[in-house]
């Protein structure tokens, strides 16, 4: 503080807070010269908010927002696409605080009176070509000519997936962060989130196990969130190994059968030794810690290189797993997707 003062002693100090574990939702609108607006699609992202929305997946119908959530969600962006007199596309981000909780809190990110990346896939989701309406609407026609009144709420879910380059890049961390990084999407769209996040991570080249090992290594702040996972994982059939702290904080939840694995810098055999041996299935891993963060970094890229996926954060961590649980209960079933929209 003393010397960002002493830097710039005329301008003042800026700080900033971070909406710890906050949900990110993307809303896409249309609005015409009349006043209407009509949402063409409310996502939820399955990264918390601090993940690029371009890197995070998201589905769409929402799957765990309370209806009095989106009713907010809904009212902000019809007043907000009036008020900034929207005619076309529009795209607001929202934070929200508590999800799950008693009164969840609900942010805006932004509000972008343009299209946005996910117009394409809400329009193949909800079966309604948006930038073909927007381009008509802003040529003079109205959404009721037009024949959208409404918003289109499926009932399936759609769910999409960010294509990541980083097998293409020696060296680069595979950690997500608020730095776009991705380099395409892909959709999976299905009845039910665990069968359509499967297809989204099948196309997105991400090959999930059905059986085997997974590794775990949470930083402090996420070893609680994760014990729900791993308790999953083992009644899935998964044998689980993790580093020491994680072990204790599992254990201490009657998650007994955890087997202790060593860090990179605490000794062999390591946790490094047993993917390169192929004992590896699966890794969930939150880094904390400078030396925390160097051996994450390694161990990231090495499970990269032998083609192991790696889920970085606890809400992937969640839909990995449910993805999995519909994997070993029943094969999936490939439909054109004019079949769900019809």
């Amino acid at each position: 503080m003393t010397m960002a003062v002493q830097v710039e002693p005329e301008k003042p100090v800026l700080v900033d807070k971070f909406l710890e574990n906050a949900v990110e939702v993307d809303v896409d609108a249309i609005a015409d010269s009349t006043g209407n607006v009509v949402i063409g699609g409310i996502m939820e992202h399955i990264e918390q908010a601090g993940i690029h929305s371009g890197d995070s997946a998201c589905t769409l119908p929402t799957t765990s927002l309370p209806p009095a959530t989106l009713e907010t969600i809904r009212d902000w962006t019809t007043r907000l696409a009036k008020a900034l007199n929207v005619v076309g596309l529009m795209n607001i981000q929202f934070a929200v605080v508590g999800a799950h909780g008693y009164m969840p809190q609900v942010y805006i990110l932004e509000a972008n009176p343009r299209a946005s990346r996910t117009v394409p896939f809400v329009s193949k989701a909800i079966g309604v070509p948006l930038a073909k309406l927007a381009s008509l609407i802003m040529s003079g026609k109205t959404l009721e000519e037009l024949g959208f009144t409404q918003e289109v709420l499926p009932r399936y879910i759609a769910v999409k997936e960010a294509v990541l380059p980083f097998d293409k890049f020696p060296g680069t961390d595979t950690l997500l962060g608020p730095e776009m990084r991705s380099t395409g999407e892909v959709m999976g769209i299905d009845t039910d989130f665990g069968k359509a996040f499967a297809k989204a991570e099948l196309a997105a080249n991400q090959r999930l196990p059905l059986a085997g090992t997974v590794f775990v290594s949470m930083s402090d702040r996420d070893k609680q969130a994760i014990v729900p996972v791993v308790k999953q994982l083992l009644e899935l059939g998964f044998n689980v190994v993790a580093t020491d702290g994680t072990r204790r904080v599992l254990q201490e939840h009657g998650l007994k059968n955890v087997e202790l694995v060593l860090k990179i810098h605490e000794g062999r055999p390591h946790i490094m030794d047993s993917i390169k041996n192929e004992k590896i299935n699966l890794i969930l891993n939150t880094p904390s810690g400078e030396e925390a963060q160097s051996d994450g970094r390694l161990l990231r890229r090495t499970a990269l290189a032998y083609k192991i996926p790696v889920i970085t954060t606890i809400a992937g961590a969640q839909a990995t797993t449910a993805a999995i649980a519909r994997l070993q209960s029943e094969r999936l079933e490939v439909k054109a997707i004019q079949e769900y929209i019809k």
